[in-house]
Order: C-alpha cells, then structure tokens, then sequence
C-alpha cells in the first residue's frame, strides 16, 4: 500500500514536470528556427508527392532526404496531417515555404511526439533503486533524473527552437535503456533496432548494445570470479536477437533493395564528401586539431617558413561546409576519423565484457562509445554531444564521481550549443534558460551527494567560470569591434576550442573512472 501511495505522488510530479516543459515548448512556437526546418518541410514534400522510387533521388533541393528509411515514413505519415493544415507545404517546387499554418504544424508535431520521449522518461526513472531515502520530493534520485532529461537545456533549444526531432529519437533510445535495464532484452533490441532504421547517427553506441546484449542474455551465466561461464552460451538467444535485426532491417531497406536503390540510399546516408568538419566546428579533438593547424600556419608565416601565396584564405574559418586541406598537420580522411574512434571505443568495449558492472557498465560503455565518436567523428555537429549527455544524467544521480563529470559536460556541452542560436531575440531566452537549467543541475546534485566530497574540484571550477566572460565577449564585446569585420569566424573558433577542452576533458575522467574501476563481489556473484 506505501508502494502504491508512492506511485500516485511519483505520477503526479511527473505529470507535472511533463506538462510544464510541454507547455514552454508552445511559448516557443513562435521563435527563430534553423535551414533544419526547410528541410524538413521538403522530405514532408518528397515523401508526400513523389513515388517511393524517386525520394533519395529527388533534389529539387539542396536538402535532400538523408535519414534511413523509417524516418523517411515518418515524414510521410505527417505529410498526410499536414495538408489539413497547408497543402501548398508539400509542393516539392514551394523551397523555403514557411506560411504561418505551416509553421504552427512543423512545431506542433516535434511537441506532440515527444510524448514518446516522456514516457521514456518515466520508465528510465522507474529503473532507479531507491537507496536514497528523502522526505522533500526535490532530493528524490528520480525527481532529479526527470527534471533533468525532460528539461535539459540542450534538447529544447534544439529541438523547439532551432528544429530538429531529436525528442522521439531520444525517447527510443531511452526506453530500449530502460528495458535493457529490466532484463527485458528483446524489447530494447527491438527498439534498438528500429531506432538506427530511424537516424543512423545512432550506429555510434551500437557496439555497447551489441557487447552488452551478448555477454548479459547471449550467456546466460559467469563464473564465480565474474567472467562469462562460456557453456551457458544459449544459440536460441542468439536466433531471436538475430531475427530482430534481420526483420527490421528487411522492413527498412526491403523495398529499396528490391528496386535496386540499396547503393543510393547509402551514398546518401553517408556522404563523405562534406569535410572533416560541421560550418560551426563541433567542441571535439578535431577543432582542437584545427586550431593547432592554424597557430602553426601563422607562426610559419611571421617566421617565414610559409610561403603566403600557396596558403588558400580561411580554410578552415569561412564558417563553409567544404572540404579543405590543412597547412601544416597531416590532412584528415574519413579513414583516419574511422580508424581512431574505432581505437577510442575499443577500451570502453574491453570493460564492459571483461567488467561486467550490470546496466551501469552498459551505460558507462554508451555514454563513452558516444563521446569517442563526437571527439574523433567524421564531419560530427555540435548537436551530437545530446547523445552523450542524456544517457549520462542516468548515471550522475546515483555516484558524486560520475554527478561530477556530468556538470562538466553537461555545461560545457550545452554552452557548445549557443551558436546555433544567434539572432538577437533569441539571446536572453537561451541564457535565461541555460543559467535555470545549470543551477538546478548544480544544485540538486550537490544537495543528492551533500556528505561526500565537493562534485567538482577548485580547477574545474575555474574552468566552467571563464565561460561567463567567454559569452560576454562574444555576444557583446567582440560585434563592436573592428574585428567583426575581418575576422567574423572569431567568436565561433573561440567556442568550439574552449568547449573542445572541457569535453575533452570529460571524456578522459570518464575513461580513467571506468578503467580504473574493480568489479563489485555483487556482480560477481551474478
């Protein structure tokens, strides 16, 4: 009965928390939104009035339908919603359409299926053990966890200002998390499974799914020291899951592979031709990369080990998505970014078969395949690092060493983000909504773990400080200078570099927290 009682309050809260955030997300109906937008309304275009045959051919735009099929049905079943509200959006020919009716039903439909993204949520909170005893609802491990997934900072501008559907993608993923979390693996490989049909970018923590699947259901025993116990190795589990991947994936690529379109729809989920880099340099080790190429190529000039002549003009700052070589490093090929994120991952992979630490291994070895892969990824956006960040707030309520390196991404991650948000109306709201999300985080971690040692240490602290006068450079000192001019990339650079070392940073500890890390007797004993 106290169980029960608990449940109705928990619902409560939580429908509270889910209204809230929903109703925020309709204030910004109205705010500046991306080029995402017009693509988006164009793949609602293709899908609704061209045959399957044509819609990874068709590019009437430069926005061409570049997500795996299942997505692409997505934006056809909206399609037949959105011509109730303006047929005129589904015109291939009408590029850069945005009547207000269109507009209003674009936004609706990224609120409306983050429906899924909050029952999620609340399944994910389900999963937390309650160890953690607390009379005020705010110190509750799943209060905490609930406000920070269905209020982060990141996923809201992105999703409902700047546009993307990252909320329902997020929510897949989340709940196959979750029901990996409660033994019901076959479900989350399912959704797994369907999740990469919908947007490939998921591929990158695919090796924690597919390590941890099998050493958790495809053995279904360890020995007394915690390895695998390799005659409990079950061929039945290894058919199912091998039936989920190949029946989904025969839903997905099927049709496409019967009309002989299979190499068309993977040039266009994979076109390497974009450049090592995003216009805006996303925070990871190859704007640091950069960086360090054109400090070189400007110290060769003034020692005159360069010849100026042969150095093409902003490169690598013109904001452009393009390919370009560098000047002084070794150039960078989709090989090489391949080849190094595969070494990054491969410690994480180690761990989680020979570590085993139960569903929080599996999302230690997520959170790292994830962050290996925005850190050494080929042509990574900044909106990437949400893949790290979210399953990371699963961790960050139940150790003060993973609360800590939380903050540190999590903050940094969020502030990476600001760029993409850079018209003038949107400046107070993005700041006002990053302070409130920042300090809660700040807050209610330090209070969860209030008898251990500090989360961050006077370093750390420093670093995460200098980001204040880091904004207020960008945002207002540097637009009155003559710098603008000449130099508009600065601000950008300046970004990237510094968030580049805080994620950076966040990676290694959790590397070296992971690594470091003895397995417990309990999982032993399991």
């Amino acid at each position: 009965q106290g169980a029960r009682a608990m449940a109705a309050g928990g619902r409560r809260w939580f429908r509270a928390l889910a209204l809230g955030v929903s109703f925020l997300k309709c204030l910004l109906i109205p705010a500046y939104y991306s080029t995402d937008f017009e693509v988006h309304r164009n793949w609602l275009a293709i899908t609704h009035s061209l045959p399957l045959s044509q819609w990874y051919f068709e590019a009437t735009s430069e926005w061409t339908l570049d997500y795996p099929p299942f997505f692409a049905w997505f934006e056809y079943a909206l399609s037949h919603i959105a011509k109730y509200f303006d047929p005129q959006m589904l015109v291939v020919e009408n590029l850069n359409y945005a009547s207000s009716a269109t507009i209003f039903f674009q936004r609706l439909s990224v609120i409306l299926t983050d429906a899924l993204f909050i029952y999620a949520v609340h399944e994910c909170c389900r999963c937390i053990n309650g160890k953690r005893a607390a009379k005020d609802i705010l110190e509750k491990p799943t209060f905490i966890l609930a406000v920070l997934l269905l209020w982060n900072f990141g996923l809201l501008i992105v999703d409902h200002i700047h546009f993307q559907y990252n909320g329902f993608l997020f929510g897949l993923m989340l709940l196959s998390v979750a029901r990996l979390c409660q033994k019901r693996y076959l479900e989350g490989a399912l959704l797994f499974a369907v999740l990469l049909h919908f947007k490939h970018i998921y591929i990158y923590v695919a090796p924690a799914y597919g390590i941890y699947l099998l050493r958790s259901y495809c053995f279904t025993a360890n020995n007394a020291d915690g390895s695998v116990k390799w005659r409990s190795f079950s061929f039945l589990h290894v058919t199912l899951l091998g039936l989920i991947v190949c029946l989904v994936s025969a839903l997905s690529l099927g049709p496409f592979l019967v009309l002989g379109q299979l190499p068309q729809v993977i040039s266009r989920l994979f076109p390497f031709k974009r450049g090592l880099c995003h216009a805006y340099w996303a925070p990871n080790f190859w704007a640091l990369y950069n960086a360090m190429d054109k400090a070189l190529t400007i110290l060769g000039l003034k020692c005159n080990f360069l010849d100026g002549t042969k150095i093409p003009k902003a490169s690598m700052t013109g904001g452009l998505v393009q390919e370009f070589q560098h000047t002084v490093l070794p150039s960078v090929t989709p090989l090489a970014t391949l080849i190094c994120t595969f070494i990054a991952i491969l410690p994480s992979v180690f761990c989680l078969w020979f570590k085993p630490q139960g569903p929080r291994g599996f999302l230690q070895c997520l959170v790292l395949c994830a962050l290996s892969s925005f850190m050494f990824g080929w042509h990574v956006h900044e909106k990437a690092i949400l893949l790290a960040i979210l399953p990371l707030s699963l961790l960050s309520i139940q150790r003060a060493k993973d609360a800590g390196i939380y903050l540190i991404l999590a903050t940094t991650g969020h502030f990476s983000l600001f760029p993409l948000l850079f018209t003038p109306p949107e400046l107070p709201i993005k700041i006002l909504l990053m302070l409130l999300f920042t300090v809660y985080s700040f807050s209610s971690l330090k209070s969860l773990f209030r008898r251990e040692k500090p989360l961050l240490n006077w370093l750390e602290t420093i670093y995460l400080i200098q980001l204040v006068p880091l904004e207020i450079f960008c945002e207002i000192v540097f637009p009155l200078t003559p710098w603008k001019q000449h130099f508009p990339f600065v601000p950008l650079l300046l970004t990237s570099v510094y968030c580049a070392l805080g994620i950076t940073y966040a990676w290694l500890k959790l590397y070296i927290s992971v690594l470091t890390e003895r397995t417990s007797v309990r999982q032993k004993a399991e």
